[in-house]
């Protein structure tokens, strides 16, 4: 593709001679698809990647639409403007030198909906959607609503309210507001968790009377504020205000709802409105079943998150890496039949930069519960590999536990040492532990060396430490030394077990 892909088809246009009689209706347009939430709690990571609508089309009978030659160039040479700006450095964004390379003037002149398209396509990059923005509003024509519109929404996935507000308010200055112009800035204030601001925007549509009342959009935004901040009050007062105005519950509103129930763990609501959206007819999507898989997964309710699961891969062909993860923690933290075979089937289908340190530690915890010694070994190597460290006492024990079952002295030691190395949590079960199977298999001199590691890791001896050597010394018929053991247990003050006498 050439360097000015715009250019090689504008004097043709020019030639039909429209370049200047494009007209464009400022036509609104609905909520933005990332104004309501696909999950329950608000990520701080970069949003999910955008799948841009379909060419506008106009909808007055009396304007002159794009002739299909000039929509399919036009669209083309848009696309690769936004590929140029979306290869730009994280660092230095600086969208003007690509805007002027690919003739953005140009492409404006022909239509207002080079801009508009554009916008749309630089959501995955927030900010610098804001920046070819402010630069689109210098040239001519000025900003149609809709762009006013996009760019509020740019603005909420970058987590700018108060930019969000300035746009709003110049769009207003401009325009008569619509209600997808509030919903907008009502999306940009529930994105970044202002509760009151995305109120009082949504009481200001209810009184301007240039809008019309709030559609299900707006209601459902608010659904979606509510259920995000855990006032679970708020948002069924929210829902019922919906239904007497009058107007039908959505998609989006189940969404909202079921979200709002999940990050509040209330499972058997969420299930609840599951079944009344199916009740009363709203086919889930795909985000539904999502929602659906991740709070059965907290849940503990196995077998309908894969009942989820399913469902979500016949809808979109595959379920996205982060509700992989949670399927993954459901099955470590919840006994399930083949659920090791099952761990292994999912771990396919992560990529080595989807490694989780959370995640591992309890990979390595479910081996060991298992008695998989082979598999609890590959995940502790992966993490002393990737410089991760245990600080739970429980994961070390569920560890050392797997250790003795298996009668696996060597392992055990071996493990020890790298635990030490690596700076993971020891306790003193390690050393004891170390200490029983020492002494099961009459390695005296082993045993005693692990009194040494007790002490240069500030492990005090207990009464059990002393037991455990007295155990030792009787299984190998040393009768004098263990007796020495009970001597030194009341040299330090601990009372021998009854029904125990020095011979």
């Amino acid at each position: 593709m050439s360097r000015h892909p715009a250019r090689h088809f504008l004097p043709l246009l020019r030639r039909r001679h429209l370049h200047h009689s494009v007209h464009l209706p400022y036509t609104s347009v609905p909520i933005p698809p990332d104004a309501i939430p696909s999950t329950s709690i608000p990520s701080s990571t970069s949003p999910p990647p955008f799948h841009p609508a379909p060419w506008p089309q106009p909808c007055s009978p009396a304007s002159t639409p794009l002739p299909p030659f000039t929509a399919s160039h036009l669209r083309a040479a848009v696309s690769s403007l936004a590929a140029s700006l979306l290869a730009l450095p994280v660092s230095d964004p600086d969208p003007l030198p690509a805007l002027h390379a690919h003739s953005f003037p140009t492409l404006l002149a022909v239509s207002p909906l080079a801009s508009l398209e554009l916008l749309s396509l630089l959501r995955p990059k927030p900010y610098l959607g804001l920046a070819v923005f402010s630069f689109r509003r210098t040239l001519s024509p000025p900003p149609t609503l809709p762009e006013f519109v996009v760019a509020i929404s740019l603005a909420s996935r970058a987590r700018d309210p108060t930019a969000a507000a300035n746009i709003f308010t110049d769009a207003s200055s401009a325009y008569c507001p619509d209600q997808a112009l509030y919903n907008a800035l009502m999306a940009a204030y529930m994105h970044s968790g202002l509760v009151n601001s995305c109120v009082e925007a949504f009481h200001a549509l209810r009184r301007d009377p240039r809008c019309g009342p709030p559609n299900a959009d707006s209601f459902n935004i608010l659904i979606a504020l509510f259920g995000r901040s855990l006032l679970v009050d708020h948002m069924e007062a929210t829902l019922q205000s919906l239904d007497a105005s009058g107007q039908p519950r959505t998609i989006g509103t189940y969404n909202a709802v079921i979200a709002g129930y999940l990050t509040a763990w209330m499972w058997d609501k969420m299930e609840a409105a599951f079944h009344e959206m199916m009740a009363g007819g709203v086919v889930p999507d795909t985000t539904t079943h999502l929602l659906m898989l991740r709070g059965y997964s907290h849940a503990g309710k196995i077998y309908k998150m894969e009942l989820a699961y399913e469902r979500a891969r016949e809808h979109a062909g595959k379920v996205d890496i982060v509700h992989i993860r949670a399927m993954l923690c459901a099955y470590c933290k919840f006994a399930h039949v083949d659920r090791i075979q099952k761990i292994e089937e999912l771990l396919l289908k992560l990529r080595p930069e989807d490694y989780r340190p959370w995640l591992n530690v309890l990979l390595i915890r479910v081996y060991a519960k298992e008695g998989l010694v082979e598999g609890m070994e590959r995940r502790i190597a992966e993490a002393l590999e990737r410089n991760t460290t245990v600080t739970t006492t429980q994961v070390m024990r569920s560890v050392i536990t797997n250790y003795f079952q298996c009668d696996a002295v060597d392992r055990l030691a071996h493990f020890v040492w790298q635990a030490e190395e690596a700076g993971w949590k020891l306790c003193r079960s390690l050393y004891h532990c170390k200490m029983v199977m020492y002494g099961k298999h009459h390695r005296l001199a082993e045993m005693h060396g692990v009194l040494d590691e007790m002490e240069y890791f500030r492990f005090d001896r207990t009464k059990k430490t002393f037991w455990i050597m007295h155990k030792a010394y009787l299984s190998c018929g040393r009768r004098s030394e263990a007796d020495t053991i009970l001597g030194m247990m009341w040299k330090h003050g601990f009372v021998c077990p009854s029904g125990v006498f020095v011979q």
